[in-house]
């Protein structure tokens, strides 16, 4: 409910106040019908630390998102949905969510996220991002052209050793070592060839290029380990938890000082 609350209401603000004629040119993020969305009205509802955090995938979709909830809204104009009673009723209960919204991000928008947090944060979840990686010995054998590697991986299918086919074939120094390439990992510079037999099964050839030159590559051997996380690769992820948990510590803390202060409640 508190997620929803946070997330529909961010919308609907933006929906809100992205029809402000005074916008800056240069910020517009999307237009529909002379109904702008600019940037300022997401870091002034969210602040810039969540605008800098959000990916740019994230970016995109929630520009679609807006895009999207504005051709609806006006539609439902068009067809008159606006005037029913029921609808009217949800609009200003929409309202209310903008403005409980607004408290929220208000407070949001003073939080300030320091490096030492961010290293903090890591040093205590480090174990969630660190994710087994698996490398695979590689044998390959370097051919001149599509037609010579098609012509070679045929005689391989019809029982030419693979070794054996390294030793005639290769036109590269790595033939004295029978092709091995030794354990390659995903992210290492020979990536293209980890990338080229990840679909392959154990000893199953295939077909690879890469500047210029073809490859038949299969795998022998595969490993899997767990790599230390990297501070530097995680920094944009923490940061959007820290920012996810302070709106959810806000929104309690928003709720707590109100009803302490407010005893005109009553549940019937």
């Amino acid at each position: 409910m508190k997620k929803s609350l946070i997330c529909l209401a961010g919308l609907i603000m933006l929906f809100i106040s992205a029809c402000d004629e005074n916008v800056k040119s240069g910020s517009i993020l999307a237009e529909v019908d002379n109904e702008r969305l600019d940037r300022e009205t997401f870091i002034a509802g969210y602040g810039i630390d969540a605008w800098n955090s959000l990916r740019p995938e994230e970016r995109k979709k929630y520009v679609e998102d807006w895009v999207n909830i504005t051709l609806l809204a006006q539609a439902a104009d068009k067809a008159g949905l606006s005037h029913d009673p029921i609808i009217r009723q949800r609009m200003e209960f929409a309202q209310k969510k903008v403005k409980a919204n607004a408290m929220i991000a208000e407070r949001l928008a003073k939080v300030k996220i320091s490096e030492d947090q961010l290293f903090s944060y890591f040093r205590i979840h480090q174990a969630e991002f660190q994710k087994p990686v698996i490398s695979y010995q590689i044998q390959r054998i370097n051919l001149p052209d599509k037609l010579t590697a098609e012509n070679v991986l045929q005689q391989i299918y019809q029982g030419l050793d693979f070794t054996q086919a390294v030793r005639r074939y290769s036109t590269e120094e790595l033939r004295r070592q029978d092709g091995f390439m030794g354990f390659v990992e995903p992210a290492s510079q020979d990536s293209v060839f980890w990338q080229g037999v990840q679909n392959l099964k154990p000893l199953e050839p295939g077909v690879i290029t890469h500047d210029g030159d073809w490859y038949i590559v299969r795998y022998t051997e595969s490993q899997e380990e767990v790599k230390e996380a990297n501070f530097e690769d995680h920094k944009d992820e923490i940061r959007r938890r820290i920012l996810r948990d302070k709106q959810e510590e806000i929104y309690r803390n928003i709720l707590l000082e109100i009803k302490s202060e407010n005893h005109n409640i009553y549940y019937y």
